[in-house]
């Protein structure tokens, strides 16, 4: 019996403004941190669901998956709905991954104005 099991690994950051540069560099820093924080890499990660806020439309956050060197995970972008008092400029990851650690061991990852989202995450 194999010892990895598939989890579920959320994360999530802000940019600044819709720029396709920012977007790109935001979602590489994202999926840096996921992955050493789970002590994950690419081989790992079955596939990938990412959205973006409808306040940023210039890149495609799969797209910057892609450039960071993603070419066989299956990747989903899709568009956040617009709910009102939303956090804005945000971009959301869910990995599907194999790994060996339990699900409370999983370290989901919210960085720059997206720890909002989460702040029961957040160390005393």
């Amino acid at each position: 019996m194999s010892r990895y099991k598939v989890r579920a690994v959320r994360g999530a950051t802000t940019v600044d403004r819709d720029d396709p540069r920012e977007i790109r560099m935001a979602v590489h820093e994202l999926l840096d941190s996921m992955l050493d924080q789970n002590d994950l890499t690419s081989l790992d990660i079955i596939s990938a669901i990412m959205t973006a806020t409808p306040d940023l439309v210039s890149e495609f956050p799969a797209h910057a998956a892609r450039l960071y060197g993603w070419h066989d995970v299956p990747l989903l972008c899709m568009q956040e709905l617009p709910v009102e008092g939303a956090l804005p400029q945000c971009l959301r990851v869910m990995l599907h991954v194999e790994t060996p650690r339990a699900r409370h061991e999983l370290r989901h990852v919210y960085l720059r104005n997206a720890i909002l989202l989460r702040q029961d995450l957040l160390s005393d």
